[in-house]
């Protein structure tokens, strides 16, 4: 999978359709939830601290999720990986905030699961990095995917796009961008050879 281009392009794709549902402003997985900072009502706020404590995804689970977010997003000269980013944080915030996401993405890890003890003999996480690269290439692309794997490619399509979301909207992805957004400047007075060609220079 080509890492930056291919994913910048998903991602403000994945975005411009999910970012207002699954990425609301007191989401960004690299901070904490603070009350008095975000601008909202404080069921909010509160609401958001409880989903910080509450857990969704097991132990083995999370260790799965970061093996899969790094494939797709791994570290390189540029950046760090989506788990530098914390995305899996957000992805376990996001399952919370948003319950909708919890059945296929757990669904997804059992299937993923299940599928390689049958290919592979162990689950996922227990497999090399080879196997778990050619696990990964079956599922990411739909259009050459086999029909026994549709399964694996909708759970690795809503994955990746949360992974994507998740590290676009840190402050590391956004760096990654390159995106510098308003910025304050200082005014230092009209340019000199401005005054000069208006004759205001000795003004």
């Amino acid at each position: 999978m080509n890492r930056r281009e291919s994913l910048k392009v998903m991602s403000i794709a994945a975005a411009s359709t999910t970012l207002l549902n699954a990425c609301k402003p007191a989401m960004k997985p690299d901070t904490q939830i603070a009350p008095d900072t975000t601008g909202r009502q404080s069921f909010e706020a509160e609401r958001d601290k409880r989903l910080q404590k509450e857990i969704f995804f097991d132990a083995h689970e999370m260790a799965t999720i970061t093996v899969l977010v790094d494939i797709i997003i791994p570290r390189d000269e540029r950046s760090g990986s989506a788990t530098d980013a914390k995305v899996p944080e957000f992805i376990e915030f996001i399952a919370k905030d948003e319950p909708e996401h919890q059945l296929p993405l757990r669904g997804g890890l059992k299937w993923l699961d299940l599928k390689c003890l049958n290919k592979y003999g162990c689950g996922f996480k227990a497999c090399s990095h080879g196997q778990q690269t050619e696990m990964v290439t079956a599922i990411a692309f739909p259009s050459t995917a086999t029909s026994e794997m549709q399964p694996g490619v909708a759970f690795f399509n809503k994955l990746r796009d949360l992974t994507a979301i998740g590290f676009f909207t840190s402050k590391m992805g956004i760096d990654d961008l390159g995106y510098k957004g308003n910025s304050p400047n200082q005014w230092k007075g009209v340019p000199h050879e401005v005054l000069v060609r208006y004759g205001l220079e000795n003004v």
